[in-house]
């Protein structure tokens, strides 16, 4: 079910900020130069006002290469929570969307600015004094831009059709 996205993008937003709080990424699907569909974890992907956004690209390599082929995406963003699908499947019926999924277009590669570093050191804070803390985060500095052109809730039939 398509969503008007200019005029839901607060929730949409919402919904992904909520869902990267829980899974600890979200997952891009792009296509490659032999035109075959993959699928890339995104733990560092964040959300401007504008139905815009950036990724961090220091291990997105895979959607680098397809860029330059195929800038198209999608994202996709599932509410996980046990306790939500279990009341949904008590009831009947949801009470928000399960899914969203957005679609777009990736942008130039590019410096981060000193407001996204911070931005990304914020989220993974919770990890600082890990050893694997240094391994993943310390050298983040490049970004790419998206633009996202359609949003999709996720339509489960009847569990969905009161939303």
């Amino acid at each position: 079910m398509i969503m008007d996205i200019k005029t839901n993008w607060k929730s949409i937003k919402s919904h992904f900020k909520n869902s990267l709080r829980r899974n600890m990424f979200l997952a891009i699907a792009s296509v490659n130069d032999q035109n075959e569909p993959t699928v890339t974890p995104i733990g560092s992907l964040f959300f401007n006002k504008n139905q815009t956004g950036f990724y961090f690209e220091k291990f997105a390599t895979k959607l680098n290469k397809h860029a330059k082929t195929n800038n198209k995406i999608c994202v996709i963003a599932v509410n996980n929570s046990k306790r939500f699908w279990l009341r949904s499947l008590f009831k009947g019926k949801f009470s928000s969307y399960p899914g969203v999924k957005l679609y777009g277009e990736l942008g130039e590669r590019r410096e981060a600015t000193e407001i996204e570093k911070r931005a990304m050191q914020r989220r993974v804070r919770i990890t600082q004094g890990l050893k694997g803390h240094t391994y993943l985060w310390k050298d983040m500095s490049l970004v790419r831009d998206i633009k996202f052109t359609k949003a999709e809730k996720i339509n489960l039939g009847q569990m969905t059709r009161e939303l």
